[in-house]
């Protein structure tokens, strides 16, 4: 069994400062639909989930890195973070497949100033 991991942190002040001076157009370059609604949904609170979930897709980059042929096989939008019933992140991997992964949890915070996303993969024995 082979275990990889990726961890981010990023001011939450990055992130407002880009969707306030780029608008949409950054929102849906890195965003997909259900992550803007449920960041949308937290109101004054939405550029900390933004930046968690921002923080997030660069960890999940960070774990399966490896397995990619070069880093433009990835875009921001084939990682998706949203949330289960229970509230709980899960990371979908939208438009790209790694048969390789058996399990993958995450793991993201965020507070005033930074928000922080820890992921773990677990890769299938060949």
């Amino acid at each position: 069994m082979k275990i990889s991991c990726g961890t981010d942190i990023i001011e939450i002040k990055r992130i407002k400062e880009s969707i306030e001076d780029l608008g949409e157009k950054f929102l849906e370059r890195v965003y997909t639909n259900k992550e803007i609604a449920y960041c949308e949904s937290k109101k004054s609170q939405k550029y900390q989930h933004y930046a968690a979930r921002f923080a997030a897709k660069e960890a999940v980059f960070k774990a399966i890195s490896n397995k990619l042929n070069n880093k433009y096989d990835i875009g921001w939008k084939n990682i998706e973070v949203i949330n289960n019933e229970n509230g709980r992140p899960h990371v979908n991997l939208l438009n790209i497949e790694i048969l390789e992964i058996e399990e993958m949890d995450i793991s993201i915070s965020h507070c005033k100033e930074y928000a922080t996303a820890n992921v773990v993969v677990i890769w299938t024995p060949k």
